[in-house]
């Protein structure tokens, strides 16, 4: 059923699969998952993956502020503060978070932040907060010239050489979710506050995690995902061959059995 969601001094679009109705779901369907998405996409990036996820478990998606169907930010937040809050409104005490590049930034961040209320972790191709040299070479530069340009079409180009590079010519799919976000980076800008810095903390992590990286990602991710891997005690790591930065468009049907094969070990 989706929903508003109030997040401190705003508001935040959501949808939990347990109003929609596909059956009512009871503890020993397992944990709820929690769905974060990129900064790439909203939670549309999804669609692909739901229908199986929504079979076995409870699953709760939200936009970010200014992504999607949540209205730009006009004060300050933070992706943990809203994240806990979305948390609170579905009276969710102890969840698995799916979480893919911005989204797996702010499930680590939640699960150092508190431990108790994240079982599991599925991170897909994932940033982390604390990393140094993630960025693309040159990303940042080239994009801030063509926004000052006024060329969305430029942006939404460059954004899929860099982040898109399994995708086929033209790419439409892929395209209409970069254009849609490409939007709220320039409406979060402002009021953004970046969360505390998680990735010399990674082996504080206890719950049990699956980080799933592109082989066809960008160099910059590669590495920082092997070297999160590297630092989380027992971490699972898998390369997708067919995977760039949006694994859930390029390889949908390995990645729902991979988030459900990681969210399903503990139950309680």
């Amino acid at each position: 059923m989706e929903q508003m969601v109030s997040v401190g001094d705003g508001e935040v679009w959501a949808d939990d699969s347990q109003g929609e109705g596909k059956g009512e779901h009871r503890e020993t369907d397992g944990l709820p998952l929690v769905l974060l998405h990129p900064g790439v996409a909203d939670s549309r990036i999804w669609d692909p993956v739901l229908p199986r996820l929504v079979e076995r478990h409870r699953v709760i998606r939200f936009d970010v502020r200014g992504y999607g169907r949540s209205p730009a930010p006009t004060a300050k937040f933070s992706l943990v503060e809203d994240l806990v809050a979305v948390l609170d409104h579905f009276g969710l005490s102890r969840v698995a978070l799916v979480g893919s590049s911005m989204g797996g930034a702010a499930a680590v961040n939640l699960a150092l932040a508190d431990p108790a209320r994240v079982a599991a972790l599925a991170l897909l191709v994932p940033g982390v907060t604390g990393y140094e040299g993630l960025a693309a070479s040159g990303f940042m530069a080239e994009a801030e010239k063509l926004a000052t340009a006024g060329d969305m079409d430029g942006l939404v180009a460059l954004t899929l050489r860099t982040f898109g590079a399994a995708g086929t010519d033209g790419d439409a799919e892929a395209a209409a979710h970069v254009r849609s976000a490409i939007r709220a980076w320039f409406t979060n800008h402002p009021h953004q506050v970046p969360d505390a810095p998680a990735f010399d903390r990674l082996g504080e992590l206890s719950m049990p995690c699956l980080l799933a990286l592109g082989e066809r990602d960008q160099p910059e991710v590669i590495r920082c995902n092997e070297d999160m891997a590297a630092r989380i005690p027992g971490c699972r790591l898998v390369r997708l061959g067919g995977s760039d930065h949006l694994p859930t468009l390029r390889e949908p049907e390995t990645v729902a059995s991979l988030i459900l094969e990681a969210c399903e070990g503990p139950a309680s």
